[in-house]
């Protein structure tokens, strides 16, 4: 990877972004037992609606994100598994709270699978607390949350 800032996804990041997505999710259906669902995304209208941010040449990580009135929605955060452990996922982590923070949220909101416990420790690591645990249709997820400094 050359190229470490993150910026707002274009048109001709798409294919890419799906790429990334469905690298990051695929090893978790088997586990899981449903296709996880940042890979049935509509990856274009999220791009067109200036929902997804990309780090990387060629892109390596994809947020997509969905501001609200009193917090940021983090709906996807995927790491190409060659780029993981290169801090990638961690700078997209602070693009995050950078990001809430310049839309003037107090908060930071995901989810994930709670068989996805890697996520689970990493959330946890970067200060997200655990607020409930939620059956919705096919997926056991898990809803965290950080409240950024004023």
């Amino acid at each position: 990877m050359t190229d470490a800032t993150v910026r707002p996804a274009t048109p001709a990041d798409v294919p890419r972004v799906k790429a990334v997505t469905d690298a990051a999710y695929h090893h978790y259906i088997e586990r899981i037992g449903v296709v996880p669902g940042p890979m049935e995304a509509d990856h274009g209208a999220n791009v067109a609606a200036g929902r997804v941010f990309v780090t990387g040449d060629p892109v390596v990580g994809v947020l997509v994100l969905v501001a609200h009135t009193d917090h940021l929605w983090v709906d996807s955060v995927a790491v190409h598994p060659d780029a993981q452990g290169t801090g990638t996922g961690r700078r997209l982590l602070a693009f995050v709270e950078t990001h809430a923070r310049s839309l003037g949220l107090p908060e930071v909101r995901l989810l994930t699978n709670a068989k996805m416990w890697e996520n689970q420790r990493m959330y946890a690591r970067y200060g997200y607390e655990r607020v409930e645990r939620r059956v919705e249709g096919e997926y056991d997820r898990i809803h965290y949350r950080k409240r950024l400094p004023a």
